[in-house]
């Protein structure tokens, strides 16, 4: 089995692969992106590149030769700069409900206008943590009242730049095989969306999963033997 390599969404930080990781088959390593878990740093500073270089240093010491590199959400936006360091040693990439804007544009662009108005008009946009209730329209979608107040228990606030710099799309050109993951039930990233942003991605297999965004909590057991699968 090639080993999986798990790179959380905004807001979150390694513990949201706690339900799934014992599901999966082979070694699986789950990550903290700088500024959280494992890994402080200044939030306000994280680049995609400090990102990226996180992960390699994490990959490294896991002493993982090749793996499947599996991105949730928000990690659509650094997976690609993540893929450029490791190289031919991502087997396979996996976007799971992920934003992926077009080359050169941030997650921001991504908004509807009227919500992207809405954040301009607050000025800076400043690290914090999710709010309970808005936690609750956006990742909530499909999860019993354990699991939500399993995922608020694991929210952390989140590095601005990661949505605010403009992507480079790059590294993906490439032959590299990937699939994207979509959640049929997303309310933050709907199925439609994710049809454009996978285009952006290029060249993927489509595995559509009837579950809302936190799909790795509400349905574990299946996203694991998706993974498993193309480990294998």
């Amino acid at each position: 089995m090639t080993p999986i390599v798990l790179v959380h969404g905004g807001g979150l930080d390694h513990r949201c692969w706690d339900l799934l990781v014992p599901h999966l088959a082979g070694p699986a390593l789950a990550v903290d992106l700088p500024g959280r878990g494992r890994h402080p740093a200044d939030l306000r500073a994280v680049t995609f590149a400090d990102c990226a270089a996180s992960v390699l240093a994490d990959v490294d010491a896991a002493g993982f030769d090749e793996l499947v590199l599996v991105g949730h959400s928000l990690a659509g936006a650094s997976m690609p700069t993540i893929i450029g360091r490791l190289g031919e040693r991502v087997r396979h990439a996996v976007f799971i409900a992920c934003t992926v804007p077009d080359d050169g544009t941030s997650c921001l662009d991504t908004l509807d206008p009227e919500v992207l108005e809405l954040v301009r008009a607050n000025g800076d946009i400043e690290p914090r943590v999710m709010d309970e209730a808005v936690a609750k329209l956006v990742l909530g979608e499909d999860l019993d009242e354990a699991q939500f107040a399993w995922c608020v228990e694991r929210l952390v606030a989140e590095a601005p730049r990661l949505t605010t710099d403009a992507v480079d799309l790059t590294p993906l050109r490439s032959s590299m095989p990937r699939t994207w993951i979509r959640t049929l039930q997303d309310a933050i990233v709907s199925a439609e969306k994710q049809l454009r942003f996978a285009n952006n991605v290029g060249h993927c297999k489509l595995v559509d999963l009837d579950a809302g965004h936190m799909c790795m909590v509400s349905q574990p057991e299946t996203v694991a033997a998706v993974l498993d699968d193309l480990a294998r």
